[in-house]
């Protein structure tokens, strides 16, 4: 069985914003909170981190204090994909150089690449860092679906050993188990399937739910793995409502209001991403 990054809950993590850039220092304080609530790694500058909005050298100063931040107490995961091979490859081997323990990997946006172009896509980046790579395929926002034949090419790749799962279709996810078996691990990309992946052998969520909820959400996780299934599936059906006040709006909007709602000062989403709506801001206040 090739490297597991981690098994249980993996907090996709948002950046905190000022007029100044990154507000490292209340990063910081959310990074504590997490490790103190047991959650069992950190991915950072992903989509809920807002990456697509963040300088190079916003980048690399978000990834390194998350590196020092943690000091190895979890794993860290660091968001470098891009629909620039040339593009990701750079800011893989600079996250390597930084210290963190793994990638993670969008598949290419807008250009809408073939199946085969992922393929020499990710295999290109595999080439030229030593990390585990996990995929992540979330057609809803990049317009390309990874499909289960593709995955069982890519995790003949050694380096390559797992896929965060935000297609929404349980069919092509129990597909994917099915071909590539303990070559790719599977972690829920859907706060709302955390479950239902875990059922079909998936190893866990990489979660917004976790920003305002780590222990609850690695909890959930660890009552599946533990064969406590009546409390898992109570906690994941108990979640929905707040879940889905999370996804109201495009994520991050409302996870980044939520933060600001418990007690932290993470602003407000980078243009074109705006405030969420006050309907959204009632409702989590409620939720919370």
């Amino acid at each position: 069985m090739k490297k597991v990054l981690f098994r249980g809950a993996g907090t996709a993590i948002s950046t905190p914003f000022d007029e100044n850039g990154v507000n490292l220092e209340e990063f910081k304080k959310l990074i504590e909170f997490q490790i103190n609530e047991g959650i069992d790694s950190i991915i950072v500058c992903g989509t809920t981190g807002e990456s697509s909005t963040m300088t190079k050298e916003e980048k690399i100063a978000t990834i390194k204090c998350a590196v020092e931040t943690s000091h190895g107490r979890v794993p860290i995961i660091a968001g470098t994909g891009s629909n620039n091979t040339s593009q990701a490859i750079e800011m893989s081997k600079l996250a390597e150089s930084l210290g963190v323990d793994g990638l993670l990997l969008v598949t290419p946006y807008y250009n809408k690449t073939t199946q085969k172009g992922l393929v020499a896509h990710y295999t290109a980046i595999a080439k030229e860092v030593s990390l585990p790579i996990i995929l992540y395929s979330v057609a809803s926002r990049t317009g390309v679906n990874i499909l289960p034949e593709t995955c069982l090419e890519l995790s003949k790749i050694e380096n390559i050993v797992a896929i965060k799962e935000a297609s929404g279709d349980l069919s092509q996810i129990a597909k994917i188990a099915s071909l590539c078996g303990d070559n790719l691990a599977i972690y829920s990309g859907n706060d709302d399937q955390v479950l239902p992946i875990l059922s079909l052998g998936g190893l866990g969520v990489i979660s917004v739910l976790s920003n305002v909820k780590p222990k609850f959400t690695h909890d959930m996780v660890q009552n599946f793995f533990d064969g406590n299934i009546k409390e898992a599936t109570k906690m994941q059906l108990d979640a929905i409502p707040l879940i889905n006040t999370l996804f109201a709006e495009v994520n991050p909007i409302p996870v980044k209001a939520a933060l600001n709602i418990i007690g932290y000062d993470f602003g407000e989403p980078r243009l074109p991403l705006v405030s969420a709506s006050k309907n959204v801001i009632e409702k989590l206040r409620e939720l919370l």
